[in-house]
């Protein structure tokens, strides 16, 4: 089977930095690399993965539900409910994983994804009318807990710094979940012990990558690197 290298995290917590350093290492070790990140700005759909040996993924994606997502469900200002955002979330996953995650790990490829089904076992309970059990429950969540990363990073950042962090993006997000209090929330839960466990007790290999400044992104970049190497 492959290696399935998941990185979550608050919002600029360094989440892109490390998938890139990850993404940077397997070109450096002669891997043939797609980025499905790159190859959604001029197409739509799921690629054939097959002559690759190594992933890089995002979710929400950029197609289909995963556009829909991020174009106008979680924008500020949107009408959609939290059991609707939640709904599209786990449907988007689960094409995700049918068409490129569960192949790819059948095929024996390298998987660095940018978020996964812990950003909805963070993020979704804390909106109206949700609950964890609620989150669990949603088809494409049950299908990614089923098929669990090996190896976990979450990258920690103090919500203080992320918000300078999104503020000195050229590309605003306008996302709903980028303020303050929210983040302060999900901090704790990202940090958790009973988040940590729910995938440890899968299996998971669970590393907290601290990215708070002085850190620098090349200290990211190495560190990350470093947690790769010693936990794959």
């Amino acid at each position: 089977m492959g290696k399935f290298i998941m990185v979550d995290g608050l919002d600029g917590s360094g989440k892109g930095v490390v998938v890139d350093s990850l993404k940077d290492w397997a070109v450096k070790k002669g891997l043939k690399v797609i980025d499905l990140r790159e190859y959604w700005k001029t197409a739509q759909g799921f690629p054939d993965i097959k002559d690759f040996d190594a992933i890089i993924s995002a979710e929400p994606t950029f197609t289909g539900w995963g556009k829909k997502i991020r174009e106008h469900l979680i924008k500020t200002g949107t009408k959609a409910s939290s059991e609707e955002i939640a709904e599209a979330y786990s449907k988007d996953r689960k094409e995700l994983y049918k068409k490129i995650i569960i192949p790819a790990l059948k095929q024996n490829k390298y998987i660095f994804q940018e978020r996964g089904v812990i950003t909805s076992l963070v993020y979704q309970p804390l909106q109206e009318g949700m609950n964890l059990g609620k989150v669990v429950n949603l088809e494409g969540n049950k299908l990614c807990l089923s098929r669990p990363p090996d190896l976990l990073i979450i990258t920690v950042v103090n919500p203080e710094v992320v918000i300078t962090r999104l503020d000195k993006r050229e590309k605003k997000d306008d996302a709903i979940f980028e303020k303050l209090d929210f983040q302060k929330k999900i901090k704790v839960i990202y940090e958790s012990d009973w988040l940590k466990k729910i995938f440890e007790d899968k299996g998971t290999k669970v590393i907290y990558l601290n990215t708070n400044p002085p850190s620098t992104p090349e200290d990211t970049k190495r560190k990350a690197v470093e947690i790769l190497e010693k936990n794959i």
